[in-house]
């Protein structure tokens, strides 16, 4: 009787012949060429007007929300949606701290405008980023503003 060779038992499955994978296959597809067209356009700093417009812009609208000031004050220089999340947030506040949006409050701390820093993704749009300061306290406000017929308007107003 033929003896078994002794690195292989009976009971022992073979293992499968290992097929061959894409090489991309688990992994990220990458183009590893070279990219031969010109760079371009560094995105730069606004304007410094853009900046002092931006700065009363943010404090105008961080006084709308803290129920100082009227929403209306920013209707001409506020997208529609952006202006009825001002609204909303106006209301919420006032809601909560027992008075009427845009009807001047008696506050201790109210909060103000710490710096702001923008830059121009391109020549008739301004992204910007402000600091504010609300007693010790800190947020940041983050605005899109899109220059249509002949003015600046806020597209985007973000609260952090």
């Amino acid at each position: 009787m033929p003896t078994a060779h002794p690195l292989y038992h009976a009971d022992v499955v073979p293992l499968p012949v290992p097929v061959a994978v894409a090489s991309t296959q688990g992994t990220l597809a990458l183009d590893l060429q070279p990219n031969l067209d010109p760079p371009e356009a560094p995105v730069g700093p606004a304007r410094p007007d853009v900046d002092e417009w931006a700065f009363r812009y943010v404090q105008a609208a961080v006084e709308i929300v803290g129920g100082d000031r009227p929403v209306s004050q920013l209707v001409r220089h506020t997208s529609r949606e952006v202006y009825a999340d001002l609204e909303r947030r106006a209301t919420l506040v006032a809601r909560a701290g027992g008075h009427v949006p845009g009807v001047s409050r008696i506050a201790p701390v109210r909060a103000r405008v710490h710096s702001v820093h923008s830059c121009a993704p391109s020549p008739r749009v301004a992204e910007v980023s402000a600091h504010l300061r609300y007693g010790e306290r800190s947020r940041a406000v983050a605005a899109r503003f899109e220059r249509r017929a002949g003015r600046w308007v806020c597209t985007a107003l973000e609260f952090a």
